[in-house]
C-alpha cells in the first residue's frame, strides 16, 4: 500500500481492511505534517463499517503530506499520508537518494537498477503492517511506472480541487494548479456512477465536502431537486432509474436561492446542516448505522422468519446468581448465566445453530457456539461475539462480556470482534421494555431476546404469588426448523430459568 510521490518519498495509502470493506471514514488524524513518524506507529484513526480501528504506517520517517479532512469518506486504495523515508533529521540525506519516482519516463524500476537502488532500500525499511492484528502485506518488489506528465490531482484524496496539504519538505502547502478540463473531485466511484446512470454533470455542482469534494448526498439532493421541479415526489424520484437533463432542472429550481449562484456552479449545505432540506432532518446512513441497516434489510430479505415466545418465573435463577456472587468469589452476570443456558439449549436443538448456504441449497450445522450479543452505543448497535461459548464457565463468560462491552462503547472493538457469530442473545431488557421481536443477526438462524425481569402476579405451588417473571421470546429461520423444533428449544430455556438445576443434567 505504499507507492513513490511526486513530492518524494512513499506514498501510504488506505489498506485493506478485511471483512470486505472497502472504505473508511477519517475520525481523527494522530499526527500533523512535519511529525516523526516510527515504523506501525498508528497515524489515523478510521471507522469502518464494522469497527473503528487504528491505521499504522508500515515505514518511518517525515510526515510531508496527509490526504483527507476528519469526517471524510475514503475508499480502500485512496492515499493517507506521504513519508519521506530516512534519518529524522536528515533532510539532505533524503534529498540526496533522489526522488523516490521514476525519472525517465522510458525506464521502470525493473530496468533501471542503479536508479531504484536507493528506493528499493526505503523500501525495505518498512514493516509491511497494515492493519495491527489482520496481518501483513510485503512492500512490492517493484515500483510502478510513473509517467511525468501524470496530472497532479487524482479526484479522491486530500489533493482534491488542487490542493495537497504540507507536501514537499515541509515547507507549507503547496497549491497544484487544476486544468479546467480535469478530473472532477468526487468522493467515490459509486457517485459517478451515480450521475451517470442519471444523466448529471458533475461539473455543474459544487461539492460540500472538504475543499469542495463532491459527496452522494450532493449527487442525491440534485436528483431531488431535479425531481421537484419536473412535478414529481421524493419518493418517486428514488424509484426512477433516471432523470431527464437533471443539472438544467436543478440549476433552474435553484437559480434565485443565492444571488452568487449560477447555472454552472450550485451551493450545497453539508450533511450537518441538512436540517433545511424540503423534507425534514437526513441522517447519512453510513458507518455502524448504514451497516445495521444493510445488515437487518438482508435479514428481512432473505430469511423467512417467525416468532414465538413465552413468560418464565425467573425468580430460582435470580436466587442462584446471588447466592454464586455471595461466595466471594467473581461476580457472575446475568447474561453469562443466559449464555450458558443457550450453550446447553443449543446443544439438544443443533438445528438454531446453523446457517443456510443458498446457493447450495444446503443447512450447514454448526459445530462451535460463537455467541453474539447486541450492545447499544453511542454510535449505534454493534454486536460483538464472544468465541467457543461451550468451552467456557460461567466466570470466563462474564470477563469476556465485560471486555467487548467496555470496547463496544469505547470504539475499540475490531472486524474480528463482530464477525463470526452463530447465534445471538438480545437482552433488550436493559431498556426497560418486556418484549420484542428480535430480527436475526444475518446469516445466523435464530435469535433469543430476554425482556426486563419484574415482579409479577404469578401461580406459584398452586398458590398466587409474587415472583420475578420474564418474557422470553426466539425468532428463527424456518427454512432450518420447524415450529416444533424452535417451541423444544424455547421451552427448554425458560425450564432452566426456572429450575437452574434443570442445567446439571448437561453438565
Amino acid at each position: 500500500m505504499a507507492h513513490a510521490s511526486d513530492g518524494g518519498g512513499l506514498e501510504f495509502r488506505l489498506p485493506d481492511l478485511g471483512e470486505g470493506l472497502t472504505e473508511a471514514e477519517i475520525v481523527r488524524w494522530l499526527v500533523e505534517v512535519g511529525d516523526v513518524v516510527a515504523v506501525d506507529q498508528p497515524v489515523v484513526e478510521v471507522e469502518t463499517a464494522k469497527a473503528m480501528v487504528e491505521v499504522p504506517c508500515p515505514y518511518g520517517g517525515v510526515v510531508t503530506a496527509r490526504f483527507g479532512e476528519e469526517g471524510t469518506e475514503l475508499p480502500v486504495g485512496a492515499p493517507l499520508v506521504t513519508v519521506a523515508v530516512g534519518e529524522a533529521d536528515g533532510a539532505g540525506d533524503a534529498a540526496a537518494d533522489g526522488p523516490a519516482r521514476d525519472t525517465d519516463p522510458g525506464v521502470g524500476a525493473a530496468e533501471s537498477p542503479a536508479a531504484g537502488a536507493p528506493a528499493a532500500e526505503k523500501q525495505a525499511e518498512g514493516s509491511g503492517n497494515v492493519l495491527v492484528g489482520y496481518g501483513t502485506s510485503e512492500a512490492p518488489a517493484r515500483r510502478r511506472r510513473v509517467r511525468p506528465d501524470r496530472p497532479a490531482a487524482t479526484g479522491v484524496s486530500g489533493r482534491a480541487n488542487g490542493t495537497v496539504r504540507g507536501a514537499g519538505p515541509v515547507d507549507g502547502p503547496i497549491r497544484v494548479a487544476e486544468p479546467a478540463d480535469g478530473p472532477v473531485p468526487v468522493i467515490s466511484p459509486l457517485v459517478r456512477r451515480l450521475a451517470r446512470q442519471n444523466d448529471l454533470d458533475l461539473r455543474e455542482l459544487t461539492g460540500s465536502g472538504p475543499e469542495g469534494l463532491i459527496l452522494r448526498a450532493d449527487v442525491e439532493y440534485a436528483l431531488r431537486a431535479a425531481a421537484a421541479q419536473s412535478g414529481r415526489t421524493a419518493d418517486q424520484e428514488a424509484g426512477a432509474s433516471r432523470v431527464p437533463d437533471a443539472a438544467s432542472a436543478f440549476s433552474g429550481a435553484f437559480a434565485a436561492a443565492s444571488s452568487t449562484s449560477s447555472a454552472s456552479s450550485i451551493p450545497f449545505h453539508s450533511s450537518a446542516s441538512s436540517g433545511s432540506r424540503p423534507g425534514g432532518t437526513r441522517v447519512p446512513l453510513k458507518g455502524v448505522r448504514g451497516a445495521v441497516a444493510d445488515k437487518l434489510s438482508r435479514s428481512r430479505r432473505e430469511i423467512p422468519d417467525a416468532t414465538c415466545w413465552v413468560d418464565a418465573d425467573a425468580t430460582e435463577l435470580m436466587r442462584a446468581r446471588t447466592a454464586m456472587n455471595a461466595s466471594g468469589g467473581p461476580r457472575i452476570s446475568l447474561v453469562a448465566l443466559l449464555a450458558r443456558i443457550c450453550t446447553a439449549a443449543l446443544a439438544r436443538f443443533p438445528e438454531l445453530n446453523s446457517t443456510v448456504d443458498t446457493e447450495a441449497r444446503e443447512i450447514v450445522r454448526l459445530e462451535q457456539v460463537h455467541l453474539g450479543f447486541a450492545a447499544q452505543t453511542d454510535r449505534g448497535l454493534v454486536v460483538p461475539v464472544v468465541r467457543d461459548v461451550h468451552a467456557r464457565d460461567a466466570e470466563s463468560l462474564t470477563a469476556e462480556f465485560a471486555r467487548l462491552t467496555e470496547a463496544a462503547r469505547a470504539g475499540r472493538l475490531t472486524p474480528g470482534d463482530l464477525t463470526g457469530g452463530t447465534f445471538t442473545l438480545n437482552n433488550y431488557g436493559v431498556f426497560g421494555v418486556d418484549g420484542s421481536t428480535p430480527i436475526i443477526n444475518h446469516p445466523e438462524a435464530a435469535m433469543l431476546g430476554v425482556g426486563r425481569i419484574v415482579p409479577k402476579p404469578w401461580v406459584h405451588e398452586g398458590e398466587l404469588a409474587v415472583r420475578q417473571v420474564v418474557q422470553l421470546s426466539l425468532t428463527f429461520d424456518h427454512r432450518v426448523c420447524d415450529g416444533g423444533t424452535a417451541g423444544g428449544f424455547l421451552r427448554y430455556v425458560a425450564d432452566c430459568v426456572e429450575q437452574p438445576a434443570v442445567l446439571l443434567r448437561t453438565l
